[in-house]
C-alpha cells in the first residue's frame, strides 16, 4: 500500500491564522497553539473596545462642548444648554455640536443665545 499524503487544508488554516498573527511578537506569531489563543484574545479585545470607543468619543465630545459654553457664561453649563436645547426642539447630537464648538466658537454663542431666547431662560433666572 502506498504512502497517502497528507492534504493543504489544514495547513491552509494555519497558514491565515500564522498571516493574521505575522505582527505579533515572539512565539505569538510563530506557534500555532499560542497563535488560535492570542488570535483568540485580540478578537474578543477588538469587540470589546469597539463598545468602549464610543463612550470614549462621547465624553470627549461632552468635555469639548462644556469647555466653550463655560467660558463666555459662568452660571451656564453643558447641561443647562443640552436641556434648552431639548426645550427648543432644535435636533443636533454632540458630534456636530463638538464640531460647531472647535471649528466656529461664534455660532455656537448664536445658537445658545438663541435658544435662550426661545425658552425665555434669562429671565426666570435672572442671569441679566
Amino acid at each position: 500500500m502506498t504512502r497517502i499524503r497528507r492534504g493543504y487544508i489544514a495547513r491552509r488554516r494555519r497558514t491565515k491564522m500564522r498571516l493574521f498573527a505575522s505582527n505579533f511578537r515572539g512565539a505569538l506569531s510563530r506557534l500555532t497553539r499560542t497563535i488560535i489563543q492570542q488570535k483568540i484574545r485580540a478578537l474578543f479585545s477588538a469587540h470589546q473596545d469597539r463598545g468602549s470607543q464610543k463612550s470614549n468619543f462621547r465624553r470627549l465630545w461632552i468635555t469639548r462642548i462644556n469647555a466653550v459654553i463655560r467660558e463666555w457664561g459662568v452660571s451656564y453649563s453643558y447641561s443647562r444648554l443640552i436641556h434648552d436645547l431639548y426645550k427648543g426642539r432644535l435636533l443636533l447630537n454632540r458630534k456636530i455640536l463638538a464640531q460647531i464648538a472647535i471649528l466656529n466658537r461664534d455660532c455656537l454663542y448664536t445658537i445658545s443665545n438663541e435658544i435662550i431666547k426661545e425658552v425665555g431662560y434669562k429671565k426666570s433666572v435672572g442671569i441679566i
